[in-house]
């Protein structure tokens, strides 16, 4: 989470933050644990979708997988059945 709120504007804007203030990767867990320890996280994501349906938006509990995309030809094969160029 303390890579992703580095690299991603968007998820610093929703959580109110700015590259000063993001909390270290221990920090992070440590409350995640303290919300699951109390029960809190269904909780939270109500009230959180409560503001976000206001805006016609959603959020379910999951996670989040790194989808970088790199170049890689085409596995494509011609009539010859080799690799298309």
């Amino acid at each position: 989470m303390e890579e992703a709120l580095c690299e991603t504007t968007v998820l610093r804007q929703f959580a109110g933050l700015n590259l000063e203030r993001i909390s270290d990767e221990t920090t992070i867990l440590n409350l995640r644990r303290l919300f699951e320890k109390y029960g809190l996280v269904s909780g939270i994501l109500r009230v959180i979708n409560g503001c976000l349906g206001d805006r016609g938006l959603m959020l379910r509990q999951g996670m989040v997988v790194d989808a970088t995309i790199i170049h890689a030809p085409s596995s494509a094969k011609n009539k010859d059945g080799k690799r298309a160029p």
